[in-house]
C-alpha cells in the first residue's frame, strides 16, 4: 500500500516535471528569456509544494508520536488505577478486623476476619496476574530463588530447596519477587571416613 502511494507520487512530480519541462521548450526562441522565467517561477512553485507537503508529514508523524506517548502513559496510569481500587477493598477489611480485634477476645473471630483478608488479596493477585511461588521441594532455580543458606541433607538431592523462608510471586510469569528458600548440599565426607 505504502509502495502504491510512493509510485504514484512519483509519477504525479515526474508528470509535473515533465509538463513544467516541455512548457519551458515550447513557443519561439525570441521569448527563450520569458519561458526561462516561467518555468523558474512553476518549479519553485512545485518546490513550494513539495516543502509543504514534506512539512506536513513531518508534523503528522511528530503528532502520532505525541499522541503514543499519551495513550501509553494513559496505558499504566489505568492499570495502576485498577490495581490501587482492588487494594483498597482489602485495606478496608484489614482496618474492620484490626477495630474488631481491639473489642474483642474472642480469636476465632480474628482468624476468621485475616483469613477473609487473605482471600480478598489472593483474588486480586489472581485478577491482576499475580501467582505466589513456594518451591520447597523442588530443583533451586537462581532465576526465580535466592538462596539464603545451604543444609546437608542425605534425604534430598544437592541443589533441592529444603524450606521457603519467604514466598516468591510472579507478575505475569515473570519474577516480581524470588522466593527466599534453604537449598540442600551434600554431606560432607568425614576425614576419617574412607
Amino acid at each position: 500500500m505504502s509502495n502504491q502511494r510512493e509510485n504514484v507520487e512519483h509519477e504525479s512530480v515526474n508528470q509535473e516535471e515533465q509538463e513544467t519541462a516541455t512548457g519551458a521548450t515550447e513557443g519561439p526562441a525570441a521569448e527563450g528569456g520569458e519561458d526561462i522565467q516561467a518555468r523558474l517561477a512553476d518549479l519553485e512553485e512545485l518546490a513550494d509544494r513539495r516543502r509543504d507537503q514534506l512539512l506536513r508529514a513531518q508534523a503528522e508523524l511528530e503528532n502520532q508520536r505525541r499522541r503514543f506517548e499519551r495513550e501509553l502513559e494513559a496505558a499504566h496510569k489505568y492499570a495502576m488505577e485498577r490495581f490501587a481500587a482492588e487494594l483498597l477493598t482489602v485495606c478496608d477489611s484489614l482496618e474492620m478486623g484490626l477495630e474488631a480485634a481491639r473489642k474483642t477476645e474472642d480469636a476465632g473471630s480474628i482468624i476468621e476476619g485475616t483469613e477473609l483478608t487473605l482471600k480478598a488479596f489472593r483474588k486480586a493477585f489472581d485478577k491482576f496476574g499475580i501467582e505466589p511461588v513456594d518451591p520447597t521441594g523442588e530443583r533451586f532455580d537462581p532465576e526465580r530463588h535466592q538462596a539464603m543458606t545451604t543444609q546437608e541433607s542425605t534425604e534430598h538431592p544437592p541443589n533441592t530447596v529444603l524450606m521457603t523462608m519467604q514466598k516468591g510471586y510472579l507478575l505475569q510469569g515473570r519474577v516480581l519477587r524470588p522466593a527466599m528458600v534453604i537449598v540442600s548440599r551434600a554431606p560432607e565426607e568425614s576425614p576419617g571416613g574412607a
